[in-house]
C-alpha cells in the first residue's frame, strides 16, 4: 500500500451564521485540474476519486498537528462533499482557544491557505508525454488541515510510483521480448526438424530408386 502524500489545497473561506458558529469553508481538491509537482509531473484527480473516503473518519487539523483538532466527520463538525467541482469540506470552529484563534487569524487574513494528506489507492500514469501525468482516480483522504505556511508539494511518493510504472513497463517489454525469442526458436527448432526429416525421406526415396 502506498504512503501519504500532501497536496496544497484553495484558500479557505471564514462565514458566521446567526449563532455566532464560524465555518472554514473552501475546496481541498479540484477535479480535472492538471498541477505541476516540482516539475517532476503533473496530476489530475478524477472525478469520483473521493466518493470511499468521504465516508469515511476523517479530521481537520491545524498546521497537520494530531493536537490540534479542530473538525471531525464522525462528530458532524466537518462535512466532506464531492461536487462536480472537487471536494468540499465545511469546518464548524470549535470554541476553544485555539478555534477562536484559528478564525480570527483566517478573518485577518494571516492565514489563508490549507493543505491534504492522501494516499492513492488507485491510480494510472501517462508516460508518453513530457513531464508525465498521474491520474489519481481513487484516493484516501486521512485529514484535511488549516496550515501557516502552505508547504509544497511533496514529490518522493508519485515519483516512486512513476518509477515503479516504469519498471513494469520494461519488465513487461522484457517479457514479450523473451517470449517472442522463445516463440523465434521454437520455429526455428520445428522448421530445422522438417527440414531433417524431408532430407530423411528424400533419402530412402532415392536409395529405394
Amino acid at each position: 500500500m502506498s504512503e501519504f502524500e500532501k497536496r496544497i489545497a484553495q484558500q479557505v473561506e471564514l462565514r458566521a451564521d446567526e449563532s455566532g458558529t464560524k465555518t472554514l469553508t473552501g475546496y481541498a481538491a479540484v477535479f480535472n485540474s492538471p498541477t505541476d509537482i516540482g516539475g517532476y509531473f503533473t496530476e489530475q484527480i478524477a472525478p469520483g476519486a473521493f466518493a470511499e473516503t468521504i465516508k469515511g473518519d476523517v479530521r481537520c487539523l491545524f498546521n497537520h498537528q494530531s493536537g490540534n483538532v479542530l473538525g471531525r466527520t464522525k462528530s458532524g463538525t466537518l462535512r466532506l462533499l464531492e461536487d462536480a467541482h472537487g471536494l468540499r469540506f465545511e469546518v464548524d470552529l470549535p470554541d476553544t482557544a485555539l478555534g477562536r484563534d484559528v478564525g480570527t487569524l483566517v478573518a485577518r487574513g494571516d492565514i489563508s491557505g490549507c493543505s491534504f494528506d492522501f494516499r492513492a489507492m488507485k491510480q494510472s500514469w501517462d508516460d508518453t508525454v513530457d513531464p508525465p501525468k498521474r491520474t489519481l482516480e481513487k484516493v484516501e483522504i486521512s485529514e484535511v488541515s488549516i496550515v501557516t505556511f502552505p508547504a509544497y508539494a511533496d514529490t518522493t511518493v508519485g515519483v516512486r510510483s512513476l518509477e515503479a510504472i516504469r519498471a513494469e513497463a520494461e519488465e513487461a517489454r522484457a517479457e514479450e521480448k523473451r517470449k517472442a525469442d522463445n516463440a523465434a526458436a521454437a520455429a526455428r527448432r520445428l522448421a530445422e526438424k522438417r527440414a531433417a526429416q524431408e532430407q530423411k525421406f528424400r533419402g530412402i526415396r532415392q536409395d529405394a530408386s
